[in-house]
């Protein structure tokens, strides 16, 4: 999102890059998610107008200051902009590990405005080794240790002839530091078109003594004036000298054309950062075209190219796709359908008091369930053509009984209300209607949800779901809802989690799969993607990024990763208002 990248977890052996996106905003499929349309629209309807270029940054720095005793800082970049004497965060590149001079692969993409000033702030911190595993977007900055901050205007980059800028660092009181950092410009590239390839290579030199080598493949883009700007990583393949890595998509955004030079880097992993080289080859995608028709392998050389290495690359599988962006499919008659379920637990604490999370201040200052409604609904009610939510509430007494899915909208019993506003107005005549009960049970809302989208594909494919819980407490139905969430993967559904008030929401994030691992259900099905996204209101509030931008960073991703996988494309072309309305089945 607007606010964050996925981080290079898992100690730095995932995948980077190679999802077919440019910038990523936590998990791999934001990675295929591109620019975060939605959180753009956000801000452009707040004033930031304008005819724009979408620009890509490139980041690397040198001699960057070593604030580790016994290896090398593990740096992660920051950018900002200011906008009205307010910082906001564009993004953060991956952590690369024991290293004083990187090159990070994670880009971050922003709209170059002619008519205006755009000034960038740029952050390195060293990530403390405890957090290697921690999802960069969660990564809390004032416990990480600072290496230097540089700013420029953007407009100070694209005018240079290179578009690439060195910068020095400098604390955060503007005395000078050790080291510096250049940030490289590109226009973004309108084509869609894209290369999907699967590598794998035999023989490959063993550089352990005990054990083989843990081979992974970085490609970089080799810029005349810049060197080489890395563009992709393969995952770690441990203890093997003929690894086969996971099919990687490159789009013509990354590879520029197809007889541009890159740089294919094989390395043997090592913890400590300094990875070994096992060999390396310049290529060109027409000349990588050419080794997967032919059958034959690519040789290894050293880094000058003067030596031969042992091993080869072959290209198992190449295929050219088109890579329709988020945008292609909201302009060709797509929605976005938001849905709200609101948690009316005893533990909120009674309305009427000013403690509680419910609670209606007379002078109109919004609480936190106010606060992720509006934020959230402002955004999504400009995707969905008739602006009618379905709006539940989950977790209180109505009609004698506990209900864990009732409507809202208690005066008609209707679970859609018509606009932000109608989630509003249903929500604060609920607090005044139903008794606050418990236990916290979302399956019933998830399935409740997760019926409306599988009705939805009896009539057209071009709907898709969007859950919005908010809650402030302990689930009692953790599996249930696993089990919930692993059905709904196979459906167009995304379910965003705000958490509100200081409970432990560790269960949450467990349903949040950013470390990489899908969730199973209680029979052993693993979900088919990962479909949920969990911030705690807490963590956000008041900092350098908000609750809606952390919310949606990874919704483009996930839309789609669900029309890719299913090979649905944008539509030709939809005629005004013929678009069928969305199909809600009674409720049992």
């Amino acid at each position: 999102m607007g606010g964050c990248f996925s981080g290079d977890i898992r100690g730095g052996m995932e995948a980077v890059g190679g999802g077919g996106g440019g910038r990523s905003h936590g998990g791999a499929a934001a990675q295929q998610g591109g620019p975060n349309d939605a959180v753009d629209h956000f801000f452009q309807a707040r004033g930031l107008r304008g005819l724009y270029t979408p620009i890509e940054l490139s980041f690397s720095a040198t001699k960057l200051r070593n604030t580790d005793a016994f290896s090398k800082s593990d740096p992660m970049l920051v950018v900002y902009t200011n906008i009205n004497g307010k910082l906001e965060e564009i993004g953060r590149t991956e952590v690369i590990l024991n290293s004083l001079d990187p090159a990070w692969i994670t880009k971050a993409t922003m709209s170059y405005q002619f008519e205006i000033v755009q000034p960038l702030i740029f952050r390195i911190y060293d990530v403390d080794t405890k957090y290697h595993h921690t999802p960069v977007k969660m990564l809390k900055l004032d416990q990480q240790d600072f290496l230097g901050e540089a700013c420029c205007n953007l407009s100070e980059i694209v005018t240079k002839f290179n578009h690439s800028l060195t910068l020095n660092l400098r604390s955060d009181c503007g005395h000078g530091l050790h080291g510096t950092m250049t940030v490289h410009a590109e226009e973004s590239d309108s084509s869609r078109m894209a290369v999907e390839m699967t590598l794998h290579c035999l023989n490959l030199e063993n550089k352990d003594v005990l054990s083989k080598s843990d081979p992974f493949l970085r490609i970089s883009k080799l810029v005349e004036t810049a060197g080489p700007i890395p563009i992709c990583k393969t995952e770690v393949i441990t203890d093997n000298l003929n690894p086969v890595w996971r099919p990687i998509t490159l789009t013509s955004q990354q590879y520029g054309s197809k007889d541009n030079p890159l740089l294919v880097e094989c390395f043997d992993f090592e913890s400590s950062g300094n990875h070994e080289l096992i060999g390396a080859f310049q290529t060109t995608i027409t000349q990588l075209e050419n080794l997967h028709s032919s059958k034959s392998g690519a040789n290894f050389y050293s880094h000058k190219g003067q030596r031969k290495m042992k091993g080869q690359l072959f290209v198992d599988n190449l295929q050219e796709k088109v890579q329709h962006t988020f945008l292609d499919y909201i302009s060709s008659g797509f929605e976005l359908n938001f849905m709200v379920a609101v948690d009316f637990t005893a533990s909120n604490g009674d309305p009427r008091m000013p403690q509680s999370l419910h609670y209606i201040d007379p002078s109109g200052r919004p609480n936190s369930y106010q606060q992720a409604i509006v934020g959230v609904g402002e955004v999504l009610q400009f995707y969905d053509n008739d602006r009618r939510f379905p709006a539940w509430g989950f977790g209180a007494r109505t009609r004698g009984h506990v209900s864990h899915c009732f409507n809202l909208n208690t005066a008609t019993n209707d679970c859609e209300v018509v606009g932000v506003e109608g989630i509003m107005s249903a929500y604060t005549s609920s607090l005044h209607s139903v008794s606050l009960a418990g236990p916290t049970m979302f399956g019933p809302v998830i399935n409740r949800a997760a019926e409306i989208a599988s009705q939805s594909l009896q009539y057209s494919n071009n709907k898709y779901f969007v859950l919005l819980i908010i809650t402030d407490g302990v689930l009692t139905d953790i599996q249930e809802t696993k089990d919930c969430i692993v059905r709904a993967s196979d459906l167009p559904l995304s379910i965003l989690i705000v958490g509100v008030g200081n409970a432990d929401f560790k269960q949450m994030e467990i349903l949040d799969a950013d470390n990489g691992k899908r969730l199973e259900s209680s029979t052993g099905r693993i979900a088919t993607r990962d479909i949920v996204q969990f911030v705690p209101m807490r963590e956000v509030q008041g900092g350098q990024i908000s609750v809606v931008q952390s919310l949606l960073e990874e919704l483009p991703g996930q839309f789609l990763q669900y029309m890719r996988t299913r090979g649905i494309k944008p539509r030709q072309q939809v005629p005004q208002g013929h678009a069928p309305a969305a199909i809600y089945p009674p409720q049992q």
